[in-house]
């Protein structure tokens, strides 16, 4: 099996490891966090929010490994975009889960000296500001994530490594995330607009491990 062959399936496997961290974190930690009491649930279930943090952390890898291994093929079209995809989708992207995670941590901290504490006030404003914290968090995420991933869909499709109809769904996607992050940011939530990348980002990982790159685009002299 060749390299690019190779680098395809890498590619699609990593999308697939990254979107079912990230659901299996939402799902570990989402009713905790909702909750009224999220203090005393945060306590009582340290294991399932310690769970929900390594799933984030583990998304963030996967999913910036994914423009790293594309970089040798990107960067033969649009090497300053392909640098581009790497620092967005890598270091800048990857802070922001590290920055989810910590918040994460520190809630635990918090909820654990809490449930010794003769007066919880105290801790409740400090949870309090932890939880908008990590709000504030997730739309920053949700911009710095649909920039990278404008990047990267614009050099498939610049490149015909997968068919354009794909590559063109994961442009619209992205600018439909990045609209939601920047609503967001503002207090208007609109989630659900992101499930168009996500629906486009698993069928195109299913293509890549099943179908690989385009043969016809991998003979171009520029690739």
């Amino acid at each position: 099996m060749d390299t690019n062959r190779n680098t395809s399936i890498i590619v699609g496997t990593l999308f697939i490891i990254g979107t079912v961290s990230g659901i299996l974190s939402a799902v570990f930690t989402g009713s905790i966090l909702s909750a009224p009491d999220y203090l005393a649930q945060v306590a009582a279930n340290e294991t399932q929010m310690l769970a929900g943090a390594f799933c984030v952390l583990l998304m963030g890898l996967s999913l910036a490994m994914v423009p790293v291994m594309m970089y040798p093929l990107f960067k033969k079209q649009n090497e300053a975009l392909a640098l581009g995809a790497v620092v967005f989708r890598g270091p800048i992207e990857a802070s922001t889960y590290v920055l989810m995670v910590l918040s994460w941590l520190l809630l635990i901290v918090v909820s654990q000296e809490s449930a010794n504490a003769a007066d919880v006030s105290q801790f409740q404003a400090l949870g309090a500001v932890l939880l908008k914290a990590n709000d504030m968090i997730n739309p920053v995420l949700e911009i710095v994530f649909s920039l990278g991933a404008l990047m990267f869909y614009t050099l498939f499709y610049q490149t015909r490594l997968i068919p354009r109809w794909l590559s063109g769904w994961g442009i619209i996607g992205a600018i439909v995330y990045l609209v939601a992050g920047v609503l967001a940011l503002f207090g208007t939530n609109l989630e659900f607009l992101l499930a168009l990348l996500g629906v486009q980002e698993m069928i195109m990982a299913l293509w890549l491990i099943i179908k690989g790159f385009s043969p016809v685009a991998l003979q171009d002299d520029t690739l």
